[in-house]
C-alpha cells in the first residue's frame, strides 16, 4: 500500500504544481478564475496565500504519495448561518487517478477538520459528470443529498453538479 498523506504546501512544490495544474483534464473539473497557463509565479502565489490565511477559515494542503506532490485538498470554512459547515475541494494529478489517493486525502483532511475545528458538516459538490470524484467522496463516506441541475456554466455550457456531504456525527 502506497503512503497517502497531507502536508503543508512548500515552494519547494512550485514546479509540481505548475505541472499538475497545466492539464485540461484538472481545469475542467475546477471552478474558474485559475489562470492558464499556469505559471511558477501563479503557484508561488497560491502557496504564499494558503500560508498567509486565516487558519480559521481554511484549511489547504498538498496531497503527496510516496512523498511526491499527487493533488491539492481544502475545507473553506462558510459563513454566516453556514458558520459550522465547510465546503471540500482537491484535485488529483492526472499521473495518480484511480488509485484510492483522492479518497484516502478526504479521510484525512475531514479528520483533521473534524477534531480540531468546531466544523461539523462538509459539502462537496462535484460536476456530475466527474464519476471518479463521486465515487471518491462516496467511499470516504459522504452521502448524496441531490442532483444541482444547471448548477455551474463552465466551458460555454450548463452543468449539473452532485451534493454530497458529511456530518461529523456520522463518522
Amino acid at each position: 500500500m502506497q503512503s497517502i498523506m497531507i502536508r503543508e504546501w512548500k515552494m519547494s512544490d512550485v514546479s509540481d504544481l505548475v505541472k499538475m495544474i497545466n492539464n485540461k483534464k484538472i481545469t475542467d473539473n475546477m471552478r474558474d478564475g485559475i489562470p492558464i497557463p499556469y505559471t511558477e509565479k501563479d503557484a508561488e502565489i497560491f502557496i504564499s496565500s494558503v500560508h498567509n490565511a486565516d487558519k480559521d477559515t481554511q484549511y489547504v494542503y498538498a496531497i503527496t504519495s510516496e512523498d511526491k506532490i499527487a493533488g491539492n485538498i481544502g475545507i473553506y470554512r462558510k459563513t454566516n448561518i453556514y458558520r459550522y459547515s465547510g465546503e471540500l475541494g482537491y484535485y488529483i494529478s492526472e499521473n495518480y487517478w484511480n488509485q484510492g489517493i483522492a479518497t484516502e486525502a478526504i479521510k484525512q483532511i475531514c479528520e483533521l477538520v473534524f477534531l480540531n475545528t468546531d466544523i461539523v458538516r462538509i459539502i462537496a459538490d462535484p460536476f456530475s459528470y466527474n464519476i471518479a470524484s463521486c465515487r471518491a467522496l462516496e467511499k470516504a463516506g459522504f452521502l448524496f443529498e441531490g442532483l444541482l441541475k444547471k448548477n455551474a456554466f463552465k466551458n460555454g455550457k450548463f452543468i449539473d453538479m452532485k451534493l454530497y456531504s458529511l456530518v461529523k456525527d456520522n463518522i
